[in-house]
């Protein structure tokens, strides 16, 4: 199995492309929901410049409602399946237990949690015993509640404290420390000015020691900023996002819909700062 630390270590940042096999989610709901279109997607993805897929069969967008875990696991397992030979790591985005072990089973090698293993009391026992990357995403709330008015005594301070005490009850029930990634959840529940300020500040999250997944790709903060009210037209938005995460902000793993873009946007970057 390859390492994804050794890879974060010699190549970061990676990008992590989207692949949803959903109805409903926020920029590309029903874009790949049929298994045939989401391993074609895939696989364009990783010829794009991928270096991880994370393949979700729920969305989190904000108002989203749950998805029956069966329904999920549906969703998802063809994608990882058709895809796992191709891609050498292979990300599962979901918050339920089931549907982790199910993802793993299938050939899925990385858990990506926005619930941070709080949403299902059997996910922390599934990440400890796989011993597989498990991504702690910060999350106020849930989907259903997150928007609604989300408030904080000091943005920053109150991520750290959630990531400590995510990162102690990890370790309490069997995570290994080295398997842990920080995502700080922009977009979930969170105003403009609270995500503004986590971008600003991403570096102090280096703290911890460990990778940190920035997801910035097409979300509404840019429609807040300037304007434009469709996800698909917020490719500059992200990429000033992602471009400021990974090289300003030290993030080494770029969560994205545009891989292509992204990845282009990236080497150019870093070419300059090598020159």
């Amino acid at each position: 199995m390859p390492d994804l630390f050794e890879e974060i270590k010699n190549n970061a940042p990676l990008i992590m492309g989207i692949v949803n096999t959903t109805p409903d989610s926020f920029s590309d709901g029903g874009d790949y929901d049929d298994p045939d279109k989401a391993l074609a997607h895939g696989a364009a993805l990783l010829e794009q410049g991928a270096h991880i897929l994370d393949i979700g069969g729920e969305s989190t967008r904000p108002n989203a409602k749950k998805v029956p875990v069966e329904e999920e696991i549906q969703r998802v397992l063809p994608a990882i399946k058709g895809l796992k030979n191709k891609a050498g790591f292979i990300s599962i985005d979901t918050r339920n237990a089931q549907t982790m072990e199910a993802a793993i089973t299938a050939g899925a090698n990385i858990i990506n949690d926005v619930s941070a293993l709080l949403h299902d009391p059997q996910s922390v026992h599934i990440a400890a015993q796989s011993n597989l990357p498990v991504c702690l995403m910060h999350m106020k709330g849930t989907p259903e509640t997150m928007q609604n008015n989300p408030a904080y005594e000091d943005i920053i301070d109150d991520l750290k404290s959630y990531f400590e005490e995510r990162m102690n009850f990890c370790l309490r029930n069997g995570v290994k420390e080295e398997n842990i990634i920080l995502d700080p959840g922009i977009g979930f529940g969170k105003t403009l000015q609270h995500n503004l300020l986590i971008l600003k500040h991403l570096k102090s999250f280096q703290v911890f020691g460990r990778p940190i997944l920035l997801g910035v790709s097409r979300k509404s903060f840019i429609q807040m900023i300037d304007g434009e009210k469709d996800p698909k037209q917020r490719l500059g938005g992200s990429l000033a996002a992602a471009l400021h995460g990974a090289f300003d902000g030290g993030a080494q793993i770029i969560r994205v819909h545009d891989v292509l873009e992204t990845r282009q946007a990236l080497n150019v970057y870093q070419a300059i700062l090598s020159a």
